[in-house]
């Protein structure tokens, strides 16, 4: 039976989540970990809270009747924090590692609409880097679905099985159309200013470090909105029913420039954010139109 947290009009608060998220838990190992089921329910949540603007401005979006397609991902991370800071759910919250994301937006969500958005714990999945699992998020309105999500997470653990990873990677695929993206050293702290997510790792370079990285990284949901933002500008994206897939890969650390590199289809897009030099990829992913 699933535990189902219902909130209406505003989502639970940030602050003492954030401290939850500080507290010691045993450590899990191996099989023993079970990823509980755990969901959230935001009822009648505003597409237009006073972030919209801001997140706009930060991402590059334009401003349109309609929101961006990443935003009710900024407005269901209460409940995505809510569940992970759960005393039922196992695993330590820092430290886990975003490696997929896939948004599908049913129709184009109007600027002011009122969403209904759950969130559970679902899919978990034993590999060789370690224990996978799914935060799946759905927002309604007037008893429809119109946006989903599913984020795949990974809590790291060694490799027991006797395969090893060899021989050199495929190489890039080189796509025709490409821009470049500058992320400056304070884009992790904007991002987290207009989401929510205070995650150590994108804040400071003092921060980052404690956690094993040399410099702070760019935010991955900020790195497919900037993506996502640029290609919206160009004169083949169309306003209609739409799945957006992205693979997090290499992280982009601040300051920062890397290279949008797209090619367009009649119904579906490729893209790829590489690194400065063009030799290694940020994250990559497919855009497919129609329902």
């Amino acid at each position: 039976m699933t535990d189902t947290a219902i909130y209406r009009n505003q989502p639970p608060g940030l602050w003492s989540l954030y401290s939850k998220a500080l507290l010691p838990k045993d450590k899990p190992s191996g099989s023993d970990i079970r990823i509980p089921d755990l969901s959230a329910r935001l009822i009648g949540a505003s597409t237009a809270n006073a972030n919209l603007k801001r997140y706009q401005k930060v991402c590059g979006f334009s401003t349109q009747t309609t929101v961006p397609v990443t935003w009710p991902h900024i407005l269901a991370f209460p409940l995505h924090l809510k569940l992970l800071t759960e005393k039922a759910f196992p695993l330590p919250l820092l430290g886990l590692v975003h490696l997929r994301n896939e948004i599908t937006q049913h129709r184009p969500i109007g600027t002011g609409e009122s969403l209904d958005i759950t969130v559970r714990l679902d899919g978990q999945n034993n590999t060789s880097k370690g224990l996978e699992f799914d935060l799946v998020t759905e927002a309604w309105t007037s008893g429809r679905l119109v946006w989903e999500e599913t984020s795949t997470n990974l809590f790291r653990q060694p490799d027991k099985s006797d395969k090893k990873s060899g021989g050199k990677p495929p190489a890039l695929p080189r796509y025709a159309e490409t821009a470049e993206i500058s992320a400056p050293e304070s884009i992790g702290r904007q991002y987290a200013a207009v989401s929510g997510d205070r995650n150590p790792i994108h804040l400071h370079a003092l921060t980052a470090k404690a956690f094993g990285f040399p410099r702070a990284i760019a935010h991955g949901m900020w790195s497919k909105a900037r993506v996502l933002a640029l290609l919206e500008q160009q004169s083949n994206w169309r306003q209609d029913a739409v799945s957006i897939s992205c693979h997090f890969k290499k992280p982009l650390f601040l300051p920062g420039t890397a290279q949008l590199n797209w090619q367009e289809g009649p119904s579906s897009w490729d893209y790829q954010l590489l690194n400065a030099s063009g030799e290694a990829p940020h994250l990559s992913g497919e855009i497919h139109w129609g329902s």
